[in-house]
Parts: structure tokens; C-alpha cells; sequence
């Protein structure tokens, strides 16, 4: 079966309208009550996908909500003239397996809609944990289904409206295989020996919640390796706040506000006046050169901190040092972690599963820096968020890994 499943079609068959028609957007409450009560009445898992306005909005709500089940066809819900509000549509959704690509993505804003799955089923994931080399949506499809998807709309303003039909037949076909294409994956996972794993990996997806705030989301600004003086950083600190906020208040991509090129280059050029900042590169743009005032007040306050106030060369770190240190400062962990990292890359190749789906990177470099004293490996990694797959596979290889000391 795994061999037939992974030999695509010479020809793959191109997949341009829905099967049912494009659906009309449910923009009103009887429409979404009328979805909700053909979705309860319908059969199956429930195919769910959302699309964002990542790079042309701040927030990172949905802008529409695309559902399809077996006796129910395909809806496709606009959240905005409905206020943002989908909980109607919880009901019908509450109880089946909904089946998503790559779903951490979409979970957080289709929980702000007031909708969450009590059953997942990833194909990302699944695609990953089943060793398949490509696990693109597309690829997916093209590879086990022998179909091929519309592609173009994904990273569009999907905060646009009114929005386009060939965007519209775009999100509709996005979910109009999604559940056949769970369906050969689940087989495929079984056959390996894999869906159990695959189960606990859906779950820790499905209930991992929103990642926590970085404590110092300035520091991602890129380029800021450029940048050592803590002066020059707190310059980057206070653009980069300034921006968010006026970001946040317009609904607008940080990006789009003021580029990260333009704050590193006026954190290491420390213009003296508002002028000479009105005179850089961006920033003598019309549609900056009116907030040249404005950017120019968080320069100043940076310039104007305590010593005290100003931000560490680098950022706080809880965890290990960088691995490139190891070897100097603890010869016998450098030793630990590349027998570690030998113990995943062979469990990789023997179990098909990308190394990184084994074990997260962060827990394994903090496992070789400190084991457990007591030498309970299980419950270390257990701590450290390892399913019981990852934990029954590894556990027992890891122990005498971390009985490597260098040579």
C-alpha cells in the first residue's frame, strides 16, 4: 500500500471549481444558523481551514472561515459583518473530528471566533510523522490523491472586500479534499505502525493554546546582529515599541508601518535632529515624513535613559549556552549531545520521521546540559513536554547517551 500510495500520477487531474458550485458567503445570523444546522445534520469529520492578513494586518484574526462535511458541502463564512462572532456554528462543530493543514496555524484565530475542535486530525502532521518528503498542502493532494490545487491566494489581504471569486474558489478548494486526503493519510499512518503517535501528536497540537509572548520581542528585529551597544539597542527597543503601538492602533503589519531595515539603520546612525532622521532612506518618504516627529521622540527617549535603563548586550537566556560553547565550557555535555543527536538522526532514518518530530531540539540541548539528577530520563522528558510515543522510543537510547563523557 505505502509504495502505491507515494507513486504519483504521471498526470495529475487539476482541481478548479468546487464540485458542488462556490457556495454564497454566509455574511448574516439566518445564514449562519442555516449552516450550522446543515453542518449538525451532516456526516463525518468536518474539513476546516481559516484565512489571515498575515504581512498586511497586525492582528491575526480570521477573515474567513471555510467548513465542508459529507452531507453538508462546503461553507464559506465571512466573520466580519458578523462581528467577529461564528459561536452559532459551536454546536454543529462540537463532537466530530475536524480536519485541518497545519493547525496551530488556525486554531487560535478560529478560537477567537468561538469555535474549537474537541477532535483534530492534522495532515501537515500527518504527512510529517509518515516520512512523506513534501508536506505542502498541494503536495500533499498531487501526491496521494493524484489532484492538484489552485495555488496564488494564500499569503493575499484577505481582509479586502469585497473579496474576489477566483480568491473565493481559491479557500473553497482548500478544504473540498481535505478529509479523502485524511482519510489515505490515517491508512497510511496505520500501516506504519503510526497512528497512535499521530493521535498524541494531534492532541498536544490541539491544546498547546496560544505560544506565550516573547519577553523581548524587539530583539527579532532583523539585521539587529548588527548592533552590540546597548544605547543602539534601546534605540531598536523604542522603534520597534513605537511602531507596535501605532501598528496595533491601525491594524496594519509592523512591517508595513516601518520596515526592520529602516530602525536598525537609524538605531546605528543616531540622527541628531528630526531633520537629519528625515533625511534617511524610508524615512523621507511622504507617508513617513509625516510621523518624522513621531519617530523621533522614541530616538530621544532612548537617548535620554539611565545607564540602568539601558537593554543587555544580549538577550536573557534560561536555558543552555550556544552548543558552539560547549565544548570549552563542559567538554562532557558537548560529548552528550552528539551522542544524542546520533541516537535521533538513526531513529530518524529507521522510523521515517524528520528528526525534529522526535524530539524538540530545545529539550534535547537541555537534557545534555543538565540530565536528571535522579537519572529518570521518562520523566525528564515527560517535564520537558515529550509525548509517550517520543518517550517509549527514545528514552531507553537517550540513557546511555548521556552516559557519553569526551574523550
Amino acid at each position: 500500500m505505502t509504495e502505491e500510495l507515494l507513486d504519483a500520477p504521471a498526470s495529475p487531474v487539476p482541481l478548479l471549481r468546487p464540485a458542488d458550485g462556490l457556495p454564497a458567503v454566509v455574511k448574516d445570523r439566518a445564514q449562519l444558523d442555516r449552516t450550522a444546522q446543515e453542518f449538525a445534520a451532516g456526516d463525518g469529520p468536518i474539513a476546516v481551514d481559516a484565512e489571515r492578513a498575515s504581512g498586511f494586518r497586525y492582528s491575526q484574526r480570521a477573515y474567513l472561515v471555510q467548513l465542508r462535511r459529507a452531507g453538508a458541502g462546503t461553507a464559506l463564512v465571512d466573520p466580519i459583518p458578523l462581528g467577529g462572532d461564528l459561536s452559532p456554528l459551536a454546536p454543529a462543530l462540537t463532537g466530530p473530528e475536524w480536519v485541518l493543514h497545519a493547525a496551530s496555524q488556525d486554531l487560535t484565530c478560529l478560537a477567537e471566533v468561538g469555535i474549537q475542535p474537541e477532535r483534530l486530525f492534522d495532515t501537515e502532521l500527518a504527512g510529517r510523522l509518515a516520512g512523506l518528503p513534501r508536506v505542502g498542502l498541494g503536495p500533499l493532494v498531487e501526491q496521494l490523491l493524484g489532484l492538484t490545487l489552485e495555488k496564488g491566494h494564500g499569503a493575499a489581504d484577505w481582509s479586502r472586500r469585497p473579496l474576489p471569486e477566483d480568491w473565493l474558489v481559491y479557500a473553497a478548494l482548500d478544504v473540498e479534499v481535505l478529509v479523502e486526503l485524511r482519510d489515505v493519510l490515517a491508512g497510511l499512518l496505520a500501516e506504519q505502525g503510526k497512528l497512535e503517535w499521530a493521535e498524541q501528536e494531534f492532541e498536544a497540537v490541539r491544546t498547546a493554546g496560544p505560544p506565550a509572548p516573547r519577553a523581548e520581542p524587539w530583539r527579532r528585529v532583523s539585521g539587529i546582529h548588527k548592533i552590540r551597544k546597548p544605547r543602539a539597542l534601546a534605540a531598536v527597543r523604542a522603534l520597534w515599541e513605537a511602531r507596535d503601538k501605532l501598528a496595533a492602533e491601525r491594524d496594519i503589519a509592523q512591517g508595513r508601518v516601518l520596515p526592520d531595515a529602516a530602525i536598525v539603520d537609524a538605531a546605528l546612525s543616531a540622527p541628531p535632529t528630526a531633520q537629519a532622521l528625515a533625511a534617511m532612506p524610508v524615512f523621507r518618504g511622504r507617508s513617513q515624513r509625516r510621523l518624522t516627529n513621531y519617530w523621533f521622540a522614541a530616538l530621544a527617549q532612548a537617548a535620554a535613559l539611565e545607564p540602568s535603563g539601558l537593554p543587555a548586550a544580549s538577550p536573557p537566556n534560561d536555558g543552555p549556552p550556544a552548543v558552539a560553547r560547549w565544548a570549552d565550557r563542559d567538554p562532557d555535555a558537548a560529548a552528550r549531545l552528539a551522542a544524542a543527536r546520533a541516537v535521533l538522526l538513526a531513529t530518524s532514518e529507521e522510523r521515517s520521521v524528520p528528526v525534529e518530530n522526535l524530539l524538540l531540539p530545545d529539550l534535547l540541548r537541555r537534557l545534555c546540559w543538565t540530565p536528571p539528577p535522579d537519572g529518570d530520563i521518562p520523566t525528564a522528558l515527560r517535564k520537558g513536554g515529550a509525548r509517550e510515543w517520543q518517550i517509549e522510543l527514545l528514552a531507553e537510547k537517550l540513557d546511555a547517551a548521556l552516559h557519553t563523557t569526551a574523550k
